[in-house]
């Protein structure tokens, strides 16, 4: 009987002693490793990065309404709230797997994405709409846009041939949609008059230190969609960009261009390009074209040691008759920038910015017709101190002054129906607080 209990319990130990073995903690983590890696995506990928940053601020304009109606023609969005407005301009976050140097066949990606009150114009923008949308009441901080989502590739072809497929900013304008990256807290004149992105495919060659260029075929501007067919056709914008770097590189000239295959009808701030017709041009009607081009460039005279850095900006537009209509005849644009900015010490910087915009056709620029003016004519100046506080946070104070023809709507003047508006001048302020990341 003994020797019966002591056979049993020798047979359990046995089954013991191969339990614990099979559940050695080297062995399960291995079997749990293998697991995450046939099953599971990796949630910290090398190479993929998240920046971004805070941008939030106040404004003040010193013509305007109580009932927050848009004042000043020329001025975006945030920019042209009437009286005093606490702003929270953007958040933006950006998640990138950039391409390396190497001249090899890889791939990326990168996002884009903005919450806040310049995302909601953005996105007004995106549905051609622009009628209500400056106001106070209508800023929408919880507004969120998509403003860039594509793949990179590289081809390994020569120096490396890359390409962008998705949904990308323009290659247009010396200023950006991203505000601190600007000189200015303000956007300035042409930038409302620059596609701000598209959707399609763009490409890009190195040929050496001081040449590259661009080449890309695209929707439209400001658009998912295809609203530059021709009829019953397929049309298409065209991008292409050339851009010049000299030895040393302290200075670089930028030329670029589009070519809508018909009248893009998201490229403008007004309601048309028509200069005979106040309904909303639309793209799908017409047999027309719109061309625009952009040239911009900066220098850092050597002799400055980095301090003092100069700017241009220069724009020309022409969109054609609206259905071949000669009746309607095409609308031209055109506008030049001059940027100036010197770095006093490490924390503290001034910034000035002056340009002109003008054309043939009202209706381009303003929201509503103005029979009172056969050309438009604005003009501003834009003056911007900046103080590196602390390392990553940034604080600009600014004042801007515009006028032009019918450029400010005094609404508080003038009783109804009397024609309230004059060339200005209209008077700014605004401080800006960033912290990036």
């Amino acid at each position: 009987m003994i020797k019966n209990i002591t056979a049993i319990l020798g047979v359990l130990a046995a089954v013991a002693s191969l339990s614990l073995a099979d559940s050695a903690p080297e062995a399960s983590a291995q079997d749990t490793k293998k697991m995450v890696q046939n099953n599971f995506v990796e949630t910290a990928q090398k190479g993929i990065k998240l920046s971004g940053y805070v941008d939030a601020g106040y404004s003040y304009n010193f013509t305007g309404a109580a009932n927050g109606t848009s004042d000043v023609t020329g001025r975006m969005g945030t920019d042209t709230a009437a009286k005093g407005d606490f702003n929270l301009y953007a958040v933006k976050l950006a998640l990138e797997k950039a391409l390396t140097s190497e001249n090899k066949a890889q791939a990326g990606f990168r996002t884009d994405v903005m919450i806040g009150e310049d995302a909601n114009y953005l996105i007004n923008r995106q549905n051609n709409t622009t009628t209500g949308t400056t106001s106070n009441s209508n800023q929408n901080s919880n507004a969120l846009f998509l403003e860039q989502a594509y793949v990179s590739i590289r081809a390994p072809v020569g120096n490396g041939w890359d390409f962008k497929v998705g949904k990308f900013v323009s290659i247009l304008g010396y200023e950006v949609i991203e505000r601190p990256a600007n000189m200015n807290v303000t956007y300035g004149l042409l930038w409302q008059q620059m596609p701000l992105f598209y959707t399609g495919v763009l490409s890009s060659y190195k040929f050496d230190d001081y040449l590259d260029a661009k080449l890309g075929v695209v929707n439209g501007s400001q658009t998912d969609n295809n609203t530059s067919t021709s009829g019953a056709g397929d049309g298409c914008a065209v991008l292409a960009a050339l851009n010049v770097t000299a030895p040393g590189g302290n200075a670089n000239w930028s030329n670029n261009f589009q070519y809508s295959s018909n009248n893009d009808n998201n490229t403008w701030q007004g309601n048309t390009t028509s200069s005979t017709s106040t309904a909303e041009e639309n793209g799908s009607s017409g047999t027309g074209y719109t061309f625009i081009y952009n040239s911009w460039g900066n220098w850092a005279p050597k002799f400055a040691n980095d301090k003092l850095l100069f700017a241009f900006n220069a724009l020309l537009g022409t969109s054609s008759t609206n259905n071949g209509n000669p009746s309607q005849p095409g609308t031209t644009w055109f506008g030049a920038g001059a940027y100036a900015k010197y770095q006093f010490n490490d924390w503290f910087s001034l910034c000035s910015r002056g340009e002109y915009l003008g054309g043939n056709n009202p209706e381009k620029i303003y929201n509503t017709a103005q029979p009172n003016n056969d050309t438009l004519a604005l003009w501003e100046y834009t003056l911007t101190a900046g103080f590196n506080v602390i390392d990553n946070l940034l604080i600009r104070a600014e004042y801007r002054l515009d006028w032009g023809n019918s450029s400010v709507n005094n609404f508080n003047t003038g009783g109804a129906g009397a024609d309230n508006t004059s060339s200005g001048p209209a008077h700014y302020a605004g401080a800006e607080v960033v912290y990036s990341f």
